[in-house]
């Protein structure tokens, strides 16, 4: 099977995902859920997904597997992936969310959660393991179409709620608030939820058709929409989601978007944590700028969510994690204005959203003029997109194998200080900048991020980068 796990869920062409594909992981997870007694005979599974074409027969397949070993399946419909999550916990129950999240929409995938929350890489093994068992014994799924409970109201309602005990009442009144709804499963309850505090929102470029959004490498098509309304002068800021709503998107009333650790690393000072758990990919300054604790980890939800356990064991309190796409998780309870906070262990876009917003209102003053004030590096990410991940392993394999490959690759660039590989090539140079490539777990891509001393020589060296992996794969 072509498809596999990344670092979010499993990934692969929608051609490759549908039918039988997702039925026999499908009824691995089942079985996983049955043998380790987190489900039983019967047990309810809430099923999500988001707007791409491909996702309502993925849906409906992965419901038909569920009902066929012996679990019952509740069709939740089109919601975000943390308003899901968070009602299937709430309930004591498991659930799959179908989406492709930010990747292009001939893509898809399915995220598979515990009753507890995320799965973790030794369930993903466990997975992977089942689903190859079954994929050998079996030939043929039914096709046929079944009818299940539907319950995308209820799972709204109750993330609606939840969100309503974030901020004071009224604490974003008068906010000029453009949303880019394109086509992610929150941009209603995102409207609705920043209504709620008292913000003036105006929803822009609803689309009927999938856009990928990816929070993390603004598209070009994504920063020329937004720089048209900034134009405007009628927006103090602007918010959107990925397609599945875990990653939130924020851009300062000029149309350039917040960078999602510094997204991040705002929310962790509005919950007051103790604990921060974030990749190595994230800003480098992080660690200057809060008094919290740092554990630093490889990129991936599981892996934050791993280190947020192991903090947890420690002490409890005051624990949250981010990716440097934005996305907030939270594993301890966090007393805010108007109520407590309950833990939240996988990606959410509504609490950093709201916690930026909040920080921009609060200190009275354009968004771009607050950040401005703050002591974060200069940082930049992108990708570059149709890079087969043989060329990127390739390319991992070259860097790592000697000190004189790393040194000619980037004799152009600069001069080598240190070097770190806890996820892909992480490299220091002698002036203090960083240039980092990480191999996308499950897309035919390459991520570059550098860091150095202004906004220019940031973009300048992930151009130089990103050029210089291209020259190594067509050689």
């Amino acid at each position: 099977m072509s498809v596999k796990f990344g670092t979010s869920g499993l990934r692969g062409l929608s051609v490759d995902l549908m039918g039988r594909t997702t039925a026999i992981y499908v009824t691995a997870f089942a079985q996983y859920l049955l043998s380790t007694g987190r489900a039983v005979q019967g047990s309810k599974i809430y099923v999500g997904l988001d707007f791409r074409d491909s996702s309502p027969s993925i849906a409906q397949t992965a419901m038909q597997a569920l009902h066929q070993a012996g679990l019952t399946p509740v069709n939740c419909g089109t919601v975000p992936t943390p308003a899901l999550a968070y009602h299937a916990m709430k309930n004591a129950s498991a659930s799959l969310m179908v989406t492709g999240s930010h990747i292009p929409a001939d893509r898809n995938g399915i995220k598979f959660y515990r009753p507890d929350g995320e799965i973790d890489k030794a369930d993903e093994n466990d997975i992977v393991t089942r689903a190859a068992e079954i994929s050998a014994a079996t030939s043929a799924t039914e096709t046929s179409i079944l009818v299940f409970e539907n319950r995308m109201n209820a799972v709204e309602d109750q993330f609606y709620i939840r969100n309503q005990s974030i901020l004071a009442p009224g604490a974003l009144a008068g906010l000029r608030v453009g949303v880019y709804q394109h086509s992610t499963v929150a941009r209603d309850i995102l409207l609705k939820v920043l209504s709620f505090y008292g913000a003036k929102t105006t929803a822009l470029g609803r689309s009927e058709s999938f856009i990928p959004v990816d929070t993390e490498a603004v598209s070009e098509q994504t920063l020329a929409l937004l720089k048209i309304w900034a134009a405007s002068k009628d927006y103090d800021v602007f918010v959107s989601a990925d397609g599945d709503g875990d990653r939130p998107l924020v851009a300062d009333e000029n149309g350039k978007p917040v960078r999602g650790d510094i997204v991040g690393l705002l929310t962790a000072e509005f919950l007051k944590a103790q604990t921060i758990v974030t990749p190595v990919t994230s800003n480098s300054s992080i660690e200057k700028e809060v008094s919290a604790k740092v554990i630093r980890t490889r990129v991936g939800s599981p892996y934050v969510i791993a280190g947020m356990n192991e903090a947890s064991a420690e002490n409890p309190k005051g624990i949250m994690g981010f990716e440097a796409n934005g996305g907030v998780l939270t594993a301890s309870n966090f007393v805010l204005a108007s109520g407590e906070l309950s833990p939240l262990p996988t990606r959410d876009c509504f609490l950093p959203i709201l916690a930026v917003l909040n920080f921009s209102k609060g200190n009275g003053k354009p968004l771009s003029q607050s950040l401005a004030q703050r002591n974060f590096s200069a940082a930049d990410g992108d990708r570059l997109e149709n890079f087969p991940l043989e060329d990127s392993a390739a390319l991992m394999m070259y860097l790592k194998a000697s000190p004189e490959n790393l040194s000619t690759y980037l004799k152009d660039i600069g001069t080598v200080s240190s070097a770190s590989n806890i996820d892909g090539l992480r490299i220091t140079l002698t002036d203090g900048s960083i240039i980092h490539y990480r191999p996308s777990g499950n897309a035919p891509e390459l991520r570059c991020y550098t860091e150095a001393k202004s906004e220019a020589a940031a973009r300048d060296l992930l151009k130089r980068g990103l050029a210089a992996a291209a020259r190594f794969r067509i050689r």
